[in-house]
């Protein structure tokens, strides 16, 4: 795939309306590759077919990829607002903004869906049916929360396994007897009373923190005029607990605020964003991103960004507060408060402070943004140039006509022809796309060269399938759903290049620029045959061969040495790797299914009771062959001749590492 001439794909400037809108562009196979937004369609998208010199360096990048872009015209910038952040949850385009968390925050997580609710450490994707607290910097400080707030709502915290167990035995853990759980399992309290001490928790958290401690202290004074000392002593205690709980939670806004409030540190080519989310005036959490800049933004063009992708999703935050307080304004800073109050429910109030304790508090932040940002870049080490300088050089020592954005790489493991699997690793812009990861189990073949030449067939048949049956690139049309991410392609079937279902195009429906496989001469002959086979010479070829890690083309008859220092081979290392990571991954769980199905079926009057009870009992197959006669017969319904018979069995599998 050659470099588009932007001039080929420019609309004339009169079909382009002056209204508000959104507009994509795609690259030659239909695939959206950014999407954005204009209070003014053909101004603003006049502006990137100027003089390429002139534009943001992954702008540029971004024009020269793409060959096709089309828009639609709405009424209201908040419609264009809307329409936006739908294309891009649809499409994740990838030259788009994203945010990516600069580490992994744990929360507070209130599991609201479950019968009896459970306070947890979460971290990841947000779930629906989970109420979250934080983030908070530390695991450790939620724990110690918990520990002080447990005494006044003695909640469950234990995992679903602990607290089954404790109601088939009829006795509650530790911290039932302690008084630091209600023991719903054991029927101490009801499904309803312990709903009433979680929501009283969550209340607490919430915010209402000055309303549950009056509370407690008028109960604690009736109680004491009552005489009844031992409850007045243990609501003080109580009271106490919850004050030093709240001591941790810095008051720093005086009137009661409730506030995000973000600032940002950027250089040209990427911005760290920080936010203290700030309840009843106090930090009740703090998070991070980094954001490669795809453009020449702005701070209110990130501020823009940040609303949409943090408030907007079903994973985002659910809690958009009453007032966002930012250092600068974007250009649709009214159709935005608009939307957020959509969200919200009520007005939201999207404002720059100009002085006093939240201007004071939004320095804070900015100072927190800076180290963020100066950490990220001593780690990363000027990361985004040395891809560029890793894919030019491989293009290079290659001789493509360009960068290779787009890398697959394909890997093979087995033992001695048995459970052959496959692994393909997608690289976009010198970065794994994990969302595009494929496995495969291989059923035609029991060697790496035959067992290559079939995934890569199966691969790009798919390709062109979807090619030949819509006649052109990026038509839509109907086919069954494609395989889920990280499932095995059992059996190469037909697809098509967008799918209909979610608007984006197959996970094989376009190609790479470039083909790496795991090996030297013999592996690549043998890809390149398959490639040829179908017909395919637009794909670059390459293997790298772990030996001396030398780079290997189609008919050369020696190979090509990168330095030790490139950058090139360093990242087409980072591929093969990832390749074979993920192909031994997935031989083991093949493997280990098997190993558990097989060497367990064969034992005679061994049924599927006992096998998952003898499995349950010892934890796994490697326990159990380790374990004696007289072990496993401690196993309810188990003998010395079945326990003797098993043993035999699992003697006669194969312990032999995976290997590829």
């Amino acid at each position: 795939m050659g470099v588009a001439d932007p001039s080929t794909y420019r609309p004339a400037t009169g079909t382009i309306p002056e209204s508000p809108g959104v507009y994509r562009f795609r690259d030659g196979t239909g695939r959206v590759i950014y999407v954005g937004k204009a209070k003014n369609l053909r101004s603003r998208l006049n502006s990137y077919f100027a003089d390429p010199v002139n534009l943001h360096q992954r702008t540029r990048q971004m024009v020269l990829t793409a060959e096709s872009v089309d828009w639609m015209s709405v009424a209201t910038e908040v419609e264009a607002l809307q329409q936006e952040f739908t294309w891009i949850k649809q499409y994740d385009p990838r030259f788009n903004v994203r945010y990516r968390d600069d580490k992994s925050y744990p929360y507070l997580a209130v599991t609201l869906d479950e019968e009896f609710p459970r306070l947890q450490v979460m971290r990841g994707a947000k779930r629906k049916g989970v109420r979250y607290f934080g983030p908070y910097s530390h695991a450790w400080a939620i724990r110690e929360t918990l520990d002080l707030l447990l005494r006044v709502f003695p909640a469950r915290t234990c995992s679903a396994g602990v607290f089954k167990r404790a109601g088939q035995v009829g006795r509650p853990c530790l911290l039932g007897y302690i008084g630091k759980c209600s023991a719903p399992c054991v029927g101490t309290v009801s499904a309803e009373e312990h709903r009433r001490i979680v929501d009283g928790f969550c209340d607490f958290m919430g915010g209402r923190t000055d309303v549950m401690v009056r509370r407690l202290e008028r109960e604690m004074t009736e109680a004491s005029e009552q005489l009844e000392f031992e409850r007045a002593a243990r609501l003080r205690d109580d009271v106490a607990a919850m004050r030093r709980a709240m001591e941790k939670q810095t008051v720093v806004l005086g009137d009661g605020t409730d506030a995000d409030v973000v600032a940002f540190a950027d250089d040209p080519l990427e911005a760290a964003v920080q936010v203290f989310h700030v309840r009843d005036g106090r930090v009740r959490g703090q998070r991070g991103w980094v954001v490669e800049k795809t453009e020449d933004l702005t701070i209110g063009d990130l501020v823009h960004h940040f609303c949409t992708q943090v408030y907007g999703g079903e994973h985002g935050e659910a809690d958009v507060p009453r007032e966002l307080l930012v250092p600068e304004l974007p250009a649709d800073s009214d159709a935005l408060a608009d939307w957020l109050s959509g969200h919200r429910g009520s007005r939201v109030a999207l404002r720059v402070p100009q002085r006093g304790d939240k201007r004071a508090l939004l320095e804070t932040v900015e100072r927190n943004a800076k180290d963020a940002l100066a950490r990220h870049k001593l780690k990363r080490a000027g990361d985004l140039t040395t891809r560029g300088r890793a894919l030019d050089e491989i293009s290079e020592a290659l001789g493509m006509p360009t960068s290779p954005l787009r890398i697959e790489c394909f890997d093979i493991s087995q033992i001695q022809g048995t459970d052959v699997v496959a692994s393909m690793v997608v690289f976009e812009d010198g970065l794994p796309r994990k969302s595009e990861y494929r496995r495969f189990i291989i059923r035609g073949a029991t060697d790496d060269l035959s067992a290559m030449a079939e995934v890569l067939r199966r691969r790009f048949a798919r390709y062109l399938d979807a090619r030949a049956e819509t006649g052109e690139v990026g038509v839509e049309a109907a086919d069954e759903p494609d395989a889920p991410a990280g499932q095995a392609d059992d059996e190469p079937r037909v697809g098509v290049l967008i799918d209909p279902a979610t608007g984006r195009p197959r996970r094989f429906a376009y190609p790479p620029q470039l083909v790496v496989v795991d090996g030297g001469a013999p592996q690549v002959a043998a890809a390149a045959q398959a490639l040829a086979d179908l017909g395919i010479d637009d794909v670059a070829l390459c293997g790298l061969a772990k030996r001396l890690e030398e780079v290997w083309l189609p008919d050369d008859e020696f190979p090509v040495i990168l330095p030790r220092t490139s950058e090139g081979l360093y990242l087409l290392q980072r591929v093969r790797d990832e390749a074979h990571r993920f192909a031994i991954t997935f031989h083991r769980q093949r493997r280990s299914k098997r190993m558990t199905a097989s060497a367990l079926d064969t034992v005679p009057g061994l049924g599927e009771v006992r096998r998952k009870a003898l499995l349950r009992h010892f934890g796994s197959l490697k326990r159990l062959s380790a374990a004696t006669v007289e072990e496993i017969t401690e196993v309810p319904g188990v003998g010395k001749q079945t326990a003797a018979a098993i043993l035999a069995a699992l003697d006669g599998e194969s312990k032999t590492p995976p290997t590829d």
